[in-house]
């Protein structure tokens, strides 16, 4: 059987990340790896970390100038979310800390808790079951036995 000789386009690669600080118009600051786009934009790829003038400081993952894939956003109040993101938003497995150090570990749909997960209070009282954003209903409460 013959064999096609017509030449096929080989996929070119995108160049690799470099790294640098850019200061946005707006003093935001962002130290990570970027990529130049074809308008000649930068763009946020890779590893990074940005930080807002309002104190927000997220550091992890970036893939097309959003936040995708690992990282930590700390707010100026001191709420902490370690996680998944997706398109810049809370999604998948995470854990989020609110400043009285009350926290919930589980599932992120769209920023909004979202599945399974555990609920935490600041005693220490640990409440199991479905999130539904706002509302939780049959949690079970976790009997600790010291």
């Amino acid at each position: 059987m013959p064999t096609d000789k017509k030449d096929k386009k080989k996929e070119e690669a995108p160049p690799p990340p470099t790294k640098g600080v850019y200061i946005f118009p707006n003093g935001d600051r962002y130290d990570g790896e970027y990529q130049h786009g074809s308008d000649g934009s930068l763009e946020r790829n890779g590893y990074g970390v940005h930080t807002t003038t309002d104190g927000s400081v997220y550091e992890g993952e970036w893939k097309g100038d959003k936040m995708n894939g690992r990282g930590k956003l700390t707010h100026p109040s001191g709420a902490l979310y370690e996680g998944e993101f997706v398109n810049n938003q809370f999604h998948g497995q995470g854990k989020y800390t609110w400043k009285n150090n009350s926290f919930y570990e589980g599932q992120f749909n769209e920023n909004k808790m979202e599945g399974t997960g555990q609920f935490t209070d600041t005693e220490g009282q640990m409440w199991t079951g479905t999130f539904r954003y706002k509302a939780a209903p049959g949690l079970r409460f976790e009997l600790k036995m010291n």
